[in-house]
């Protein structure tokens, strides 16, 4: 199987053709998350008290933001592809799946690092987090790499949806995902079948490495964390080109 440049980056200029086109679709990526962000300032900032800093949650909820809604999205639009006949047109032309797989990755790629950017940047001005410029680079690299995945996952899932409705049913494995990847829960608080699981989800690794960057660490402290949490993209990436299917 040879992998074309030419053919990666025609896939991804034709994808980012289509996002600038659909005006809906960039709304609900871009401002959706800015409006979840501020409803959760404004919960979070009515339960501010000694006993609780809202600070230690806001940047685990915003990365479990960012991969939820770069999940369904990209879920979404590749089902999409499929269903209008895209992808079998894109094989039929000499396409094979890493082309389009990469294609994708690369395009959608650009807007989910928008949307970590909007989302970092609003929680350190809403919870006036103060933090340094090393410390929200490297807080913005981990939500960037997670957001990643999230694309990854999301192309993974729509090889196994024929329709934008059969994305629906995955939507609480996501959820779950936030349960125990140690967001609201110390994982060592679960029960020890479910701290199995955890390693299972990327929201894991990534909020492993927030907790330490919030901590007052630095990245370089969490480095074999960012190594699996980048392996594991490196599976989902594998698996999702192998489910590829060039035909329903």
């Amino acid at each position: 199987m040879t992998i074309s440049i030419a053919r990666i980056l025609a896939v991804a200029g034709r994808s980012l053709s289509q996002i600038r086109q659909d005006h809906r679709f960039l709304g609900l990526s871009l401002l959706f998350p800015a409006i979840i962000i501020y409803f959760i300032y404004v919960v979070l900032n009515v339960l501010v008290s000694p006993f609780f800093d809202p600070s230690v949650y806001v940047i685990p909820y915003g990365a479990f933001l960012v991969h939820f809604i770069t999940f369904i999205m990209t879920a979404i639009v590749v089902v999409r592809e499929r269903t209008a006949g895209t992808l079998p047109r894109m094989f039929i032309s000499g396409y094979t799946q890493v082309d389009v797989i990469l294609g994708y990755l690369l395009s959608y790629t650009v807007l989910a690092s928008i949307q970590s950017l909007i989302v970092l940047l609003e929680l350190n001005w809403l919870f006036d987090l103060s933090y340094s410029f090393e410390k929200l680079a490297a807080l913005y690299l981990v939500m960037w790499l997670l957001s990643a995945i999230s694309l990854e996952i999301g192309i993974f899932v729509s090889n196994f949806a024929r329709s934008e409705g059969q994305v629906i049913p995955f939507i609480p494995l996501i959820l779950i995902s936030m349960i125990i990847s140690g967001v609201i829960l110390p994982v060592e608080k679960l029960p020890e079948w479910v701290q199995v699981f955890s390693h299972v989800s990327p929201l894991y690794y990534a909020n492993e490495i927030i907790q330490v960057l919030i901590a007052g660490g630095v990245l370089a402290d969490a480095m074999n964390v960012v190594g699996q949490l980048t392996l594991f993209g490196l599976v989902v990436m594998a698996l999702a080109t192998l489910t590829l299917q060039e035909r329903d």
